[in-house]
């Protein structure tokens, strides 16, 4: 069975941050909200050990598509929100979310991710968008962004007749392309440009190829033939969820 993945190499991450303005750009996930940011592909950075011997890494964290997906199982409606497709992504559907959240009280993933150093960071790989909040504030302000000189958000989307203005109408048949509040939002790997024989916005983004995306089940696609040769390691291997996003080789600044 197909079983889709990513292998990140950290030999060539160095934390720039375009996948993170790729994902914003392409599945419009809020600014702020809940007292987080919305980030689907989002970083730990760790500083390890005492001057001079010291070391660097960043860390690119997203949400782990795991094949024993614990979200999956604490989703409480039926049909479930929260479910696996059949070519293995952990996938979310937006109209049967009630936005109880318990997806995010079992993924191992979601809250502070303690380290193998003992250092820990804090991202968010299942977002709540809180009721009351739209996703894109910004868009439905009226304020001016610089005072006598430029538009308002609100200004801006009357004019481009969209909200947000570079949303994409990708008509997933699961996922909204702006999510609506009270209700949980997670990364999909693009299914939407997966469907139409893309890849992931993150991976497209990457200006050093460290994002790998393919199935991790055929021994001829390059994420599988990158994990043969680089066996890696995976986030939370002890929790037994199975992650299916990989990270190869490391990177050390001293």
């Amino acid at each position: 069975m197909k079983q889709y993945g990513m292998v990140i190499d950290l030999r060539k991450c160095v934390g720039c941050g375009a996948c993170a303005l790729a994902c914003k750009t392409e599945n419009n996930t809020s600014l702020r909200g809940n007292g987080q940011t919305h980030n689907w592909a989002d970083f730990i950075h760790e500083t390890t050990g005492t001057f001079p011997h010291t070391k660097f890494r960043t860390l690119p964290v997203l949400c782990n598509h795991c094949s024993n997906a614990p979200c999956v199982e604490a989703c409480p409606v039926e049909p479930k929100a929260m479910f696996k497709t059949a070519d293995g992504i952990t996938m979310h559907n937006d109209e049967r979310c009630i936005g109880c959240r318990a997806c995010q009280d079992a993924c191992p993933y979601s809250m502070d991710e303690v380290m193998k150093d003992g250092s820990s960071g804090e991202y968010s790989v299942i977002s709540y968008n809180q009721e009351g909040e739209p996703t894109q504030k910004f868009f439905t302000s009226k304020t001016e962004v610089i005072k006598k000189c430029s538009s308002s958000g609100a200004e801006l989307v009357s004019l481009t007749k969209a909200n947000p203005p570079y949303r994409h109408n990708y008509n997933h048949p699961d996922y909204e392309n702006v999510r609506r509040d009270n209700i949980v939002e997670k990364c999909i790997f693009c299914d939407h440009r997966l469907k139409n024989n893309q890849q992931p916005a993150c991976v497209d983004a990457c200006p050093s190829g460290a994002r790998v995306f393919g199935d991790l089940n055929d021994p001829g696609s390059e994420a599988a033939q990158l994990l043969n040769k680089d066996k890696g390691f995976v986030l939370k291997e002890s929790e037994g969820t199975l992650p299916n996003v990989h990270y190869i080789r490391e990177y050390s600044a001293r």
